[in-house]
């Protein structure tokens, strides 16, 4: 699996805030339903997105936006349209002015009439703090225009919204992942778009099978040498492209890398320090919390207590 796909993988729908939702004009959507990704798509009309702090961002019919879920946003005909309703993932469809609401699918919210404009939205809940390393260099809003998402069409995921079939959740939620996916890929192959350098350095024939090893086997006591030797480069070569290229030093991103491991293990298992630190590399529970304390400021034990319930749907 290449890293892309591992940090991928810890992002999950969470389908109980799926919705369809028909709007009539003037109509604005304030979304603080406090997920850490969200994704939008107006099937019908165009739409406005306007993270606090940040700049209005335009969607058209078929545009795929994900948008980061550090803060609050607006979803609205117009950026100077007040909000008429809160969107929260407990309360998803507020009857509320500019919001049809009506009875119907559960996942559909307004009746639908002929040129009212149709949002189709989906929260994502990340599972692991590998996602974080991902969820953390998105901007605050990704726009993956129609056309350029290897999905083909987002209609058969609005033609699910209004089913209400046996394991329809779990259909609806696999669709929303490739979504999800797939507009990230697009945004991965953008020459233009502001991508990670480790993602960028992944193409790169020598930094990327270097990264490759580190994420394969990221337990296995790595010197810049020997890692140099796996890809036939020398290790003054490979120090020198690696860092070029990822913005870092082979050994300083196994470290991130290994630390992201391990606070996902710790969140999300019960396993025990030691163990933990035994599967990233480190040789025993003291070595693993003197570098996670470097590198998060706290010890793996506090930051255990500190994990938040788990969340499901």
């Amino acid at each position: 699996m290449d890293a892309v796909s591992q940090l991928l993988g810890e992002v999950r729908a969470r389908g109980a805030v799926f919705r369809q939702t028909t709007m009539r004009p003037p109509w604005a959507l304030r979304m603080a339903g406090g997920a850490p990704l969200t994704l939008a798509v107006m099937l019908r009309g165009r739409a406005w997105i306007v993270p606090d702090g940040h700049e209005p961002v335009p969607i058209g019919v078929g545009d795929i936006a994900v948008v980061r879920g550090d803060a609050p946003y607006t979803v609205a005909d117009d950026p100077a349209s007040t909000p008429s309703a809160v969107v929260t993932g407990a309360d998803y469809c507020p009857g509320a002015e500019g919001v049809e609401h009506a009875s119907g699918p559960a996942r559909t919210c307004g009746t639908p009439e002929d040129g009212s404009p149709v949002l189709l939205s989906g929260a994502f809940e990340r599972s692991g703090e590998l996602s974080d390393r991902l969820v953390r260099s998105l901007p605050p809003v990704l726009v993956v225009p129609d056309g350029n998402s290897p999905y083909a069409s987002v209609e058969s995921v609005a033609q699910e919204v209004t089913r209400e079939r046996p394991g329809q959740q779990l259909v609806l939620d696999r669709l929303l992942d490739l979504m999800l996916v797939s507009a990230l890929r697009g945004w991965f192959d953008d020459p233009a778009a502001d991508v990670p350098a480790w993602c960028r350095a992944l193409d790169e024939p020598v930094v990327g099978a270097a990264l490759r090893l580190l994420h394969a086997a990221p337990a296995r006591p790595w010197t810049v040498a020997e890692l140099a030797a796996e890809v036939g480069v020398s290790r003054a070569a490979l120090a020198r492209r690696f860092t070029a290229q990822v913005g870092e030093p082979p050994m300083a991103y196994l470290t991130g890398w290994r630390i992201a491991l391990a606070a996902d293990l710790l969140r999300r298992t019960d396993q025990t320090v030691g163990t933990i630190a035994r599967k990233v590399g480190y040789a025993n529970a003291f070595a693993l919390s003197v570098a996670f304390k470097r590198v998060r400021g706290t010890r793996p034990s506090d930051y255990r207590a500190t994990a938040p319930p788990p969340r499901t749907g």
